[in-house]
C-alpha cells in the first residue's frame, strides 16, 4: 500500500507523495524499534520510524541518572543522528494512539495518520501499581528521562530538608529511603543510593550525617533478584548489606499514605514513616496494547501485552508485529520472554531480517530467543552475573557489567562520557551530576506542613512511627 499526501480539516495523511516502494513503519523508537530500523537501512524499501521524543534512551542507566552518577545526554541519543546515515529512513516526532488496519494506517495523536505497508510496534512499557495508580504521585518508578530526574530531585531534596530540619524525629524520616522491588532495577538502584549516601555526600553536610541514612529494600518475594538463580540471589544480598541497605524480603507494601507506609509482612502488619518512596516493583504494557487489540481483535495478557505468533506477528493481521516490551512471547519456552533490553534487540532484528525476507518471497522461521545471560551491579566491584555458561558474582561480574553496557551505548561520544565518567566516580567517590530541578518540595512533606498549618499540630504519622 501507499501512503498519499491529503489535507483534509480533521486529518491528513503524512507522507512525500505517492510511491512504490514497500513502507515499513515503526512505532517506538527505544531498542526493538532502533535496532529494527537500523538493520532495515540499506534496503530499498521506505521506513518511517515514529517516536513522540526525539531521542533513543538506554534505560538500563536509568537509575544512574536518578542517583547523580550520569547527566540525562549521556545515556540519550537523538533518532535523527542515530539513523542519519539510512537515507531510507525518515524519522518523525508525534505519539500513535491506534491503529486502523484495514485501510493500513497508524493515527498520530494529532489527527494525521501514516500509511503503512508493514508495521512494527515496539511501545515498551510503564510501572505497574497493581491497582494503586494513585501511588505513582508519592512513589515515583523510572522508565523516563522524567523519571529518573524527578526521583534525583526527590532523593536530593531529602537530604537538603534534612539539614534544616530541626526535629530528630522527623530528620530521621527524611533519611530513610524505600525502594519497592528487589529486581535488576531497585537492586540496581538501591546500591547506587546506598554509594550516594554513605560515600559521596559523607562530607557535603554540616548538620546532618549522611551515613546515618536508612535504605531499606522491600521485595514481596522470598529473596532479592527472583529470576536469578538462588545463590545469585543470596550473593546479591550480601553485597547490598554489605553496601548498608537493609534488605526485606516476604514483605509487601499495602498502603502509601504521605509519608507513612504500611507494611505487611506474613500476619504482621507494621506503619513505617519515610518520605522518599521509590517504585521498582512491576510493569505493564504501553497502551498501545489495548489499542491493537480494539481493532484487530488480539488476546492481551494479564498486563497488556499482546500474545504474538511464532513470527511475532498480530494473529490475524500478517503484516502487523510486536516487539519488545508489548510482545507476549511464549512459543518453545516455558513462559513469556523477560522485558529487558536483549529481547527487544533481538526482536528488532529478527523482525527487519523477516520482512526482507517476505519482499523476495523467501521462508521465514520463528522468532528464536537467544538467552545471553543476565546482569546486576550491585556496587563499585560488585555485581551477578549469570552466563548460562557460568555464574558468577564481584569483581569479575561488575567488569563484565561495565564492558556489555559500554558496549550497547549507541553512540560513541556517550561510550567515551560514560566511561569517562565511571572511572572518574570508581577512584573520587564523586558524582557530578547532582542537580535539583523543577519544584523544591517534597510531595510528603508539603502535604504535612500543610496539615500542620490547618490542625496546629504534628503529623499523625512522625509521632506514631514504628521503627522497621
Amino acid at each position: 500500500m501507499t501512503a498519499v499526501l491529503r489535507k483534509k480539516p480533521a486529518m491528513a495523511s503524512i507522507a512525500p507523495g505517492k510511491q512504490s516502494k514497500h513502507h515499513v513503519v515503526i512505532v517506538g523508537g527505544g531498542f526493538g524499534g532502533l535496532y529494527a530500523a537500523k538493520a532495515l537501512g540499506k534496503v530499498d524499501i521506505r521506513v518511517t520510524l515514529i517516536d513522540k521524543r526525539n531521542f533513543h534512551l538506554f534505560q538500563p542507566l536509568l537509575y544512574q541518572v536518578a542517583t547523580g552518577g550520569l547527566s540525562a545526554g549521556d545515556i540519550s541519543s537523538p533518532l535523527r543522528s542515530v539513523l542519519s546515515q539510512q537515507k531510507n529512513v525518515q524519522v518523525l516526532m508525534g505519539e500513535v494512539t491506534g491503529i486502523e488496519p484495514q485501510a493500513q494506517k497508524v493515527v498520530l495523536k494529532s489527527g494525521e495518520t501514516v500509511g503503512y505497508d508493514s508495521l512494527i510496534v515496539a511501545t515498551g512499557s510503564s510501572h505497574h501499581y497493581f491497582g494503586k495508580d494513585e501511588w505513582s504521585s508519592v512513589a515515583p518508578g523510572m522508565k523516563t528521562i522524567e523519571d529518573a530526574l524527578e526521583v534525583r530531585r526527590r532523593i536530593l531534596l531529602a537530604f537538603e530538608a534534612a539539614e534544616k530540619e530541626p526535629d530528630p524525629v522527623r530528620r530521621g524520616a527524611l533519611l530513610t529511603f524505600f525502594v519497592v522491588g528487589a529486581g535488576p532495577t531497585g537492586v540496581e538502584l538501591s546500591g547506587a543510593l546506598a554509594e550516594l549516601a554513605y560515600e559521596t555526600l559523607t562530607e557535603d553536610f554540616r548538620s546532618i550525617n549522611p551515613g546515618e541514612t536508612k535504605i531499606v529494600l522491600l521485595e514481596g518475594m522470598d529473596r532479592v533478584l527472583p529470576p536469578y538463580p538462588s545463590d545469585l540471589s543470596a550473593a546479591a544480598r550480601k553485597s547490598l548489606e554489605k553496601l548498608g541497605v537493609e534488605v526485606r524480603t516476604s514483605t509487601l507494601v499495602t498502603d502509601i499514605d504521605g509519608d507513612t507506609v504500611t507494611l505487611k509482612s506474613g500476619d504482621t502488619e507494621e506503619k513505617v514513616q519515610a518520605f522518599t518512596v521509590l517504585w521498582a516493583a512491576g510493569i505493564k504494557a504501553s497502551p498501545m496494547g489495548k489499542a491493537i487489540a480494539a481493532q484487530t481483535g488480539a488476546q492481551l495478557d494479564r498486563i497488556g501485552r499482546i500474545i504474538v505468533e511464532p513470527d511475532l506477528s498480530v494473529p490475524g493481521c500478517p503484516n502487523i508485529f510486536i516487539a519488545g516490551d508489548l510482545a507476549h512471547y511464549a512459543h518453545n519456552s516455558d513462559g513469556p520472554l523477560p522485558g529487558t533490553a536483549a529481547t527487544a534487540m533481538q526482536q528488532g532484528s529478527y523482525l527487519a531480517d523477516s520482512i526482507k525476507r517476505r519482499l523476495v518471497n523467501q521462508e521465514v522461521s520463528a522468532f528464536h530467543y537467544k538467552d545471553n545471560g543476565s546482569l546486576a551491579v550491585i556496587g563499585r566491584n560488585e555485581a551477578v552475573a549469570d552466563l548460562g555458561f557460568a555464574k558468577f558474582s564481584g569483581f569479575p561480574a561488575w567488569i563484565v557489567w561495565i564492558f556489555i553496557h559500554i558496549y550497547y551505548l549507541i553512540e560513541f561520544d556517550n561510550k567515551l562520557l560514560v566511561m569517562l565518567q565511571w572511572g572518574w566516580h570508581y577512584f573520587t567517590s564523586q558524582r557530578g551530576a547532582r542537580l535539583i530541578t523543577g519544584d523544591d518540595s517534597i510531595p510528603a512533606l508539603s502535604a504535612l506542613v500543610v496539615e500542620e498549618m490547618t490542625m496546629g499540630e504534628k503529623p499523625k504519622a512522625a509521632s506514631e512511627m514504628v521503627e522497621a
